[in-house]
């Protein structure tokens, strides 16, 4: 099954992903962890991408399709995939309809709905340890100790995405290009509206029922 999770910034993609992936037994990844796999590496995609991404704004289209078509095109994820936060254009959009037309093109789009002052209270209180990459936030889930992984003791950090003025960055770039991609999958039957301000396993069960409906 071919699963598109759509939402602003903030609104819980990446946590469902997960979930839903392992219940429909495929793959999921972000665009996010794409461009960061690519930094790790220390590739020109990756090079281009990070100065976008250290701005606030989003990487452009060919770069980001080029890395996502890899990805879906390699043999492992044959079965199916869920999409965090991708597509994000209506020109990503229609590259993404056109590579697995033949596969029977994108089963459902679910899109996250979060209100903009929920956003930031969310985005800007992430911390992320530059050792494991293990996540923190200072409201939802704390670091024991103030500054400090739990797992191997990294340093916590904050993206520079994360920062309160990226935040109202990202989520005005959100509002410009990537509703109108939510208003194309919305003519077709295919996607589906879930309240993101729910708690997450409410946020869950919701989800599910609009992938299965």
């Amino acid at each position: 099954m071919r699963v598109i999770l759509m939402g602003p910034p903030g609104s819980g993609k990446g946590t469902q992903a997960t979930s839903i992936a392992d219940d429909l037994g495929v793959d999921a990844v972000s665009s996010g962890e794409l461009f960061r796999d690519h930094q790790r590496r220390d590739t020109e995609l990756g090079r281009l991408a990070r100065s976008y991404m250290d701005q606030g704004v989003y990487v452009p289209d060919g770069v980001t399709i080029k890395m996502v078509m890899e990805w879906i095109n390699d043999p492992v994820h044959s079965a199916g995939f869920v999409l965090d936060g991708f597509p994000r254009t209506h020109a990503q959009a229609e590259a993404l309809d056109a590579e697995i037309k033949s596969l029977g093109g994108v089963d459902r789009v679910v899109f996250i709905k979060v209100s903009e002052d929920e956003l930031i209270r969310r985005l800007t209180g992430r911390l992320i340890c530059r050792n494991c990459q293990t996540p923190y936030h200072l409201l939802f889930s704390p670091p024991a100790t103030k500054g400090m992984c739990d797992k191997c003791e990294g340093e916590l950090y904050q993206r520079d995405d994360d920062k309160a003025d990226v935040v109202t960055t990202r989520i005005q770039i959100y509002n410009q290009e990537t509703e109108p991609v939510v208003d194309y999958y919305r003519r077709s039957s295919i996607l589906r509206e879930v309240d993101g301000e729910q708690a997450v396993e409410d946020v869950g069960k919701a989800m599910n029922a609009a992938i299965s409906g």
